[in-house]
């Protein structure tokens, strides 16, 4: 059964987690932390998606979004495939990068907030 979409409405604020498939690194050095964030720096301007914050870990990454006029998913769908790419001819590999697509948990209460930043 296919998994039913998000909620992706314009103005909505994200806690969105990506991992990489079967939890193997997505950042293997600094080069790919700066690939990344540079795209994200790019990439949001044109969605008009605000990035209050992120992490990046070795085998996935935390981002608190607020989704700009085209959506979270545009956003998302435009870095993952774009630094997947990038990511597989910089370390020879082929095959998936992301273990299924982003998790985006909605952040209607400031309690939830207090609770990821503490």
């Amino acid at each position: 059964m296919p998994r039913s979409a998000g909620l992706d409405v314009p103005g909505i604020l994200h806690h969105v987690i990506i991992r990489g498939i079967e939890r193997q690194d997505i950042f293997r050095d600094q080069a790919d932390r700066e690939d990344f964030v540079d795209r994200l720096s790019k990439l949001a301007p044109e969605t008009r998606t605000s990035c209050y914050a992120w992490v990046l870990m070795t085998n996935h990454a935390h981002f608190l979004f607020r989704s700009g006029t085209c959506g979270l998913s545009e956003l998302m769908r435009r870095l993952l495939t774009g630094y997947a790419v990038s990511f597989n001819r910089r370390h020879k590999r082929h095959g998936q990068l992301f273990q299924n697509r982003y998790k985006s948990i909605i952040c209607q209460e400031d309690a939830y907030l207090c609770a990821i930043f503490t």
